[in-house]
């Protein structure tokens, strides 16, 4: 059998890294992964198509995959949610592909590449479905210390904004013994942190089990020794239940972290995205989420711009994020997308003014998050070494989660390894990043 240089390159979120991760473990057993496109046989895109400068990205970044064509690449493959979202489009628009997968696909592939390899046949398979979870055996794209878990796939939740649930299907959660027997399995293989993702993880078991599940599982997956952190993204805050809050506050091992996309705080604006939820309860959940859980670290996602939104809206937003003082806070400008009810509504906003909100909010979030970081000087944390850039060590606290947060900067004389947990005491802030020195003492 043919042995092929593979190179992947993989877009968007967390949960597309997973399904590239489990790409690249159904192609390894004949095949060797390479970094560098250029020294490929075989090349293979997972796109990202859930806002217009995502689908942008991953367009350019196939045209530019395409060039190694003339070079040593045979087969361009293009997956993922721009695949799934406009595959008719793409096979008239991007001939420069070969093989076209979605979402609920990726089983389709070894067959297709031999297809392709044996009579030069072009492939397109763009499957929509509401019972597909892709699992099986996956090789990690982030350092083994560190490893992603998708608990639930799909989304319920028909935001008027997004594409989700048309590109991914129904909501729909793993079996909890499947998960476990991954995360036992990740942990044999040096995995110290283990990230829940799902499009709302709060809702876990609902389908499956006829309750929340997710305080169960956090439990469960506890109990494997050699896992330190479990860290929670993606919590709805409607969805945050009280048992929820009480296990988090408990467990040792779970990040006293938690991610709430609340997109936005005017209640009008929340009705019109179709949120589940309104000013009052996601107030009441901070609230108590913060009364309950030591140095709780909260993260949110803001998206301003959204059809309608007004300059009494907005300003109730900017208030909103001024007094509550989020730990770490992203804002994204309202995308238009085409297939969701928000984009037929009335009043689309000016790109212009989407700037302007965009850096207005992020200007309060810099104050915010510096004015945060100076209150941690002194403190001492556990950190998880990720790297060492000219001499200075690089990592991770509790309170940030790889690639969307922070760093820690600190100095060590002695060698590290990375995945190594030492405590270190912080020195100085800076807006989204800390510097510090190592405890000695908790070097290994």
């Amino acid at each position: 059998m043919t042995k092929y240089k593979i190179g992947l390159i993989s877009l968007g979120c967390d949960k597309n890294r997973i399904d590239s991760e489990l790409i690249l473990g159904n192609l390894t057993n004949e095949n060797e992964i390479v970094s560098d496109p250029q020294n490929a046989d075989i090349i293979i895109v997972n796109t990202c198509g859930f806002i217009e400068s995502s689908k942008q990205e991953s367009i350019d970044t196939i045209l530019d995959m395409a060039k190694y064509k003339n070079e040593n690449c045979k087969l361009l493959i293009a997956t993922g949610c721009l695949t799934q979202r406009y595959s008719t489009e793409l096979q008239e628009l991007m001939p420069e592909i070969d093989i076209m997968l979605g979402v609920n696909d990726y089983n389709k592939l070894n067959s297709y590449i031999n297809e392709f390899f044996s009579s030069n046949e072009k492939n397109t398979s763009c499957h929509y479905s509401d019972t597909i979870i892709n699992e099986g055996q996956r090789v990690l794209t982030t350092p083994k210390h560190t490893a992603y878990i998708r608990i639930a796939e799909g989304c319920d939740n028909f935001c008027t904004y997004c594409i989700i649930p048309k590109i991914r299907g129904k909501y729909r959660s793993r079996n909890m013994e499947n998960i476990i027997q991954e995360a036992k399995e990740l942990a044999e293989n040096g995995a110290k942190e283990i990230i829940l993702v799902a499009q709302d993880t709060t809702r876990y078991g609902v389908d499956l089990y006829g309750e929340y599940k997710l305080p169960k599982l956090i439990r469960s997956l506890s109990e494997i020794n050699s896992i330190e952190w479990i860290r929670i993204l993606y919590c709805y805050p409607e969805e945050i239940t009280d048992e929820l809050i009480d296990e988090i506050a408990i467990n040792d091992k779970v990040c006293n972290y938690l991610d709430i996309p609340i997109q936005h705080i005017s209640n009008s604006v929340l009705k019109r995205m179709n949120r589940r939820t309104t000013k009052e309860l996601i107030t009441e959940n901070i609230s108590k989420m913060r009364n309950k859980i030591k140095d709780l670290s909260l993260r949110t996602s803001i998206i301003v711009g959204f059809p309608g939104e007004t300059d009494k809206e907005f300003n109730e937003l900017k208030d909103f994020v001024s007094s509550i003082k989020f730990d770490k806070l992203g804002v994204f400008k309202y995308s238009q997308e085409e297939g969701t009810p928000a984009a037929k509504m009335n009043e689309q906003i000016d790109e212009d003014i989407k700037q302007r909100r965009e850096k207005e909010l992020m200007l309060i979030q810099q104050r915010i998050s510096k004015e945060n970081n100076k209150q941690k000087i002194g403190k001492k944390y556990k950190v998880l070494v990720e790297e060492c850039e000219d001499g200075c060590w690089v990592g991770r606290n509790y309170e940030m989660a790889p690639e969307i947060d922070g760093a820690i900067f600190f100095k060590c004389d002695k060698i590290l390894n990375i995945g190594d947990s030492v405590e270190v005491l912080i020195t100085d802030a800076l807006e989204y990043d800390l510097i510090g020195v190592v405890c000695y003492e908790s070097c290994k």
